[in-house]
């Protein structure tokens, strides 16, 4: 029996274990550059440096490291111990502040996008103190920011905090116009994961997942998704355990791992979190993912992150949950039992509602990956066109105040399910739209774009500058007037009026929605490339540089190092397909062709009464199939040299999705075909059967 409360954070140098190890005067210090965001002194850093190594080498540690999140799109880490020499020869174990607040770790090697040459290798981690340290394995590891000798942010927390910062006194300037003097508000997230799980003997055979993620080729299985049995399903023994011991290993680390589950697809999970503060929610997300890896090893398994990891079955995403909450407790997108009437709600919706129909291009960019091109649009996934969902209770609230007409309270019907024994109860007042990628859940907004592999910070960084930006208008605005009440009530009415194209409370996946957002002005960004196009527009660069959350420089790098990625993964995507096509699919079909030729050759050598027409049938399709396969090879093997050459990146990305990635279908319809109709004694892979339904 796992006593939970007693594990709970135990591997964390959490508010807890800082109580107990610091002196009253270093917490409250620390304290304050936590919550309100004081700096921090060197003097209290060296005392909490010395607190934080004896309780981790109380732990087993032996070594310390400055976690960051490069633009790599994983973590990174570089482990040092605590060993230091005295002048008598011996080792004693030391950690001051110094080292606590700053590393140096080798920079040349990680995606810049020209911010520095590759012979400039100096970059400097600065620790994180609102995000708590804590221990894996034998080693103490401390959440940092990533930046460059000449200072520019060369990872994802550095922009995140910074939008947290401008966010807050955005929105503590704001609560002052009803009121209401706060000291800090925190956007906070709580990120569903989703996750594919297969056996480890069958990954191994197939080069594509263990170099791409997601499998190249594969013909359907004779069942899919198509009974929705698998959801919400009985776990089976295998997986059960697996996640009993997930849970445990992410409450050891301070994760409120919450909720597991069967996903929709064949072999596919979910976890989820409960919310927490933005920063530590992204620091907790990156666990999540790699202790999923770890831990699905011990039982034999791979855990696949990829959003589209196999065709014809629902890809994985994770569903980013965003919310504002003051130090005082206050959710600010909570609109209570009384929405017509409460005005700070709806001041902070009419923000909302005009950043995302404003920005509706970097919420689109800030979830565009190779990966998620397979999703959005599909019937798995919100669409690529960027929409709010508000339910009907928002939706009458809306109405009435751009139309000026009456509210009426749609009510809580009680819910009657004609069996005595079953308790009644209410039922909400709007539904929830799985189709819709911005949608309203009661207290927060849930943003369902996100792909499974994608760090959090890059959304977050985007919803919480459009807020910040879209609340001080609000505030310039509303400052300068005479009545302030008065001005606020005019302006919501005007954001309500002038934005309301934005919002779509229907059926995200029909075939009319695309006509009418073409209607509304909407983009319908497809692709990344299409997405990334508009990063560096003029609007986007002016946003980031009035926050102070990224520089001219910084976006233009991200888009570089973005579009660079995609094209990456396409071309080692196309150079997997090859050698797998020329290496085994193509001689394991030539070798059955051979088998049927000899058993057709054995009849007739037999009698020439014996009929041979299936073998006959069989060869002569396999035979022409493998004509078709052979120049689908070279085709694409053209395509690649030729996507090599283009320098232009954002042309590169272009060339990669419409021709490289084309050609990788045509290769892929033809070897699917051909894997129907080859003997699974000859088919050189493991099949979707046996991966998806051989836990």
């Amino acid at each position: 029996m796992v006593n939970v409360p007693a594990i709970f954070g135990s591997m964390v140098f959490n508010d807890t274990t800082m109580k107990e190890r610091l002196p009253k005067a270093t917490y409250k210090a620390l304290k304050k550059t936590i919550d309100l965001g004081e700096p921090l002194d060197i003097s209290v850093a060296n005392v909490v440096a010395n607190a934080m190594k004896d309780w981790a080498i109380e732990k087993g540690c032996t070594h310390y490291t400055h976690w960051f999140q490069p633009m790599t799109g994983i973590t990174a880490e570089k482990h040092d111990s605590f060993l230091d020499p005295d002048n008598d020869g011996n080792a004693i174990m030391e950690f001051g502040g110094k080292q606590l607040v700053k590393g140096e770790p080798d920079a040349s090697s990680f995606p810049s996008g020209g911010i520095r040459a590759t012979f400039e290798a100096r970059g400097y981690t600065a620790w994180d103190p609102t995000s708590p340290a804590f221990i894996r394995d034998t080693t103490l590891y401390i959440p940092t920011a990533f930046c460059s000798y000449t200072g520019e942010a060369l990872d994802k927390k550095t922009p995140l905090l910074r939008s947290m910062e401008v966010l807050s006194k955005a929105a503590c300037r704001s609560l002052k116009l009803f009121g209401k003097d706060v000291q800090k508000v925190t956007s906070t997230v709580g990120p569903e994961q989703e996750y594919f799980l297969v056996d480890k003997k069958y990954y191994e055979k197939r080069k594509d997942l263990i170099f791409t993620g997601r499998t190249l080729f594969g013909a359907a299985a004779p069942k899919g998704q198509e009974l929705d049995d698998h959801y919400f399903g009985s776990l089976k023994t295998r997986v059960k355990e697996f996640m009993a011991e997930l849970d445990v290993e992410l409450w050891k680390l301070g994760i409120t791992s919450k909720t597991r589950h069967n996903e929709v697809a064949p072999a596919q999970h979910e976890v989820a979190p409960i919310f927490s503060t933005t920063n530590v929610a992204t620091d907790h997300n990156q666990l999540v993912m790699e202790t999923l890896k770890k831990t699905a090893e011990k039982y034999g398994l791979v855990c696949l992150l990829h959003e589209k990891p196999f065709a014809g079955v629902n890809g994985s995403g994770k569903h980013n949950n965003w919310s504002m909450g003051t130090n005082t407790g206050e959710n600010l997108i909570n609109p209570g039992k009384d929405p017509i009437n409460n005005t700070q709600f709806q001041f902070f919706l009419a923000a909302i509602m005009k950043g995302v129909d404003e920005y509706a291009d970097l919420l689109r960019i800030s979830v565009a990956s190779a990966g998620n091109d397979h999703r959005l649009g599909a019937n798995e996934a919100p669409p690529a066109i960027v929409s709010m969902f508000i339910g009907d209770e928002l939706q009458a609230v809306v109405d009435s105040i751009i139309n000026d007409n009456d509210y009426v309270v749609p009510g809580k019907v009680p819910m009657h399910l004609g069996v005595d024994v079953l308790p009644e109860f209410k039922k909400d007042t709007t539904d929830r739209n799985r189709t819709s990628p911005f949608a309203f859940t009661g207290n927060r907004f849930e943003f369902r774009m996100l792909g499974s592999t994608v760090n959090i910070a890059c959304p977050n960084i985007m919803i919480n500058t459009i807020m910040a930006e879209e609340l001080n208008q609000f505030c310039d605005e509303i400052e300068a007037a005479d009545d302030k009440e008065v001005a606020i009530k005019a302006l919501i009415k005007k954001v309500f009026t002038e934005h309301q194209r934005i919002i779509f409370n229907g059926n995200g996946y029909s075939e009319d929605w695309p006509v009418e957002a073409e209607k509304r002005g909407l983009p319908n960004y497809r692709s990344l490339p299409e997405a990334l196009e508009h990063f560096d527009d003029e609007k986007n660069i002016k946003l980031f540089e009035k926050n102070s959350v990224h520089t001219a420089v910084e976006v233009k790098a991200r888009k570089e190092i973005t579009l660079e990625e995609y094209s990456k993964e396409i071309n080692i995507e196309a150079l997997t397909m090859l050698e797998m096509a020329k290496q085994d699919i193509l001689p394991a079909v030539s070798e059955y062709v051979k088998e049927l030729t000899e058993t057709a050759l054995s009849k007739k050598k037999l009698s020439e009464n014996i009929p041979t027409t299936v073998e006959e049938d069989l060869i002569t399709t396999l035979s022409n199939d493998l004509v078709s396969f052979v120049k689908k090879i070279d085709a694409l093997e053209d395509t690649v040299v030729k996507g090599n050459d283009i320098e232009d990146k954002l042309e590169q990305a272009y060339y990669y999705h419409d021709v490289v990635f084309a050609a990788m279908n045509e290769l892929r319809a033809v070897s699917d075909e051909m894997e129907t109709i080859t003997a699974r004694k000859y088919w050189p892979y493991p099949t979707y059967d046996e991966l998806l339904f051989g836990v």
